[in-house]
């Protein structure tokens, strides 16, 4: 079998133009899943040229489970004064928590102003510099692939944002170990979802496709169990629709769930618990983890024919 060379094409060769090629392919949906892998988000609502004041921002979308907003400036050069500007101008009109700086070659000042933007910014905003390449193998056609070159420190962040309290210090830090291991769980099987980036939260979403519900795993230590849900944060009519479809969702699922209108809340929620989660002691945390994952695998897939 004979190996081919790497070589690398000049991007400019595949998109002539940023504002009206670049972002158009990238907009696309197989193409920003490829962006959504190394943000560890799941991008909608996709706008192109979304103005502020008289300036336009390449892209505009929303994270689908958590709706953070998100802005990606694209710059098919070397990375300049000019376009760090607008991003922070961008960032500032759109509200956005996270902001996508993609360019053909980033100088070292500019990673350097990245990296101290993470680092001096509160934990509600990330900045991502990414670099965007193309290689061919012989004639093969272009494959394009982002690089990452500075992103959000979690590390840093999440100990701005933690407690002076010692037990929040430690419940905060079991979380973040605890999703960590998932992430690692799930990239070994091969990431059957987005992997989000571990925080100290007690909750972990999953996107189904839709704005309006998602799968929600949450950790409930007190009560030694994980919930696996799909979780309505403001839709009754939802619930009243997919209730409807009890049996048959869960005659599909092969196990049955809590079906949890909560009538004194907007959100609603059906869910099923794990037994056995412990911050003291990780025995099983490799067994609960997959557990975790075949139940998301299986209630995405079922519940997605039904909302």
């Amino acid at each position: 079998m004979g190996i081919g060379k790497l070589k690398e094409v000049d991007i400019r060769e595949l998109w002539k133009h940023e504002q009206y090629d670049f972002s158009d392919w990238l907009s696309k949906k197989d193409n920003i899943e490829n962006l959504n892998e190394i943000l560890g988000l799941t991008l909608v609502d996709i706008s192109k040229e979304t103005y502020v004041g008289a300036y336009r921002c390449d892209l505009f979308a929303k994270d689908e489970t958590t709706g953070t907003k998100v802005i990606i400036e694209n710059q098919l050069e070397i990375s300049n004064h000019d376009h760090l500007g607008k991003i922070i101008t961008y960032a500032s009109g759109l509200d956005a928590k996270v902001v996508v700086w993609i360019v053909k070659e980033a100088r070292e000042e500019h990673r350097s102003a990245i990296e101290w933007l993470n680092n001096n910014t509160n934990n509600k905003v990330g900045f991502f510099l990414i670099e965007i390449h193309a290689y061919k193998i012989g004639d093969s056609d272009p494959a394009p692939m982002f690089q990452i070159v500075e992103q959000p420190n979690d590390f840093i962040k999440n100990n701005k944002s933690v407690s002076k309290d010692e037990s929040m210090n430690k419940s905060q830090s079991q979380r973040l170990e605890f999703w960590n291991q998932f992430n690692d769980v799930v990239i070994e099987r091969g990431k059957p979802f987005n992997v989000r980036k571990a925080t100290t939260d007690h909750w972990y979403d999953v996107a189904i496709g839709r704005s309006d519900a998602h799968i929600s795993i949450t950790l409930v230590n007190r009560d030694s169990l994980i919930g696996v849900a799909l979780y309505m944060p403001d839709n009754k009519d939802l619930y009243d629709k997919v209730v409807q479809k009890k049996e048959i969702i869960e005659d599909e699922l092969g196990f049955n769930l809590s079906w949890e209108r909560l009538d004194n809340y907007k959100a609603s929620q059906i869910i099923y618990r794990i037994d056995g989660l412990n911050f003291d002691n990780h025995e099983n945390y490799n067994s609960l983890m997959n557990q975790v994952i075949d139940k998301i695998i299986k209630m995405r897939d079922v519940f997605r024919k039904y909302i």
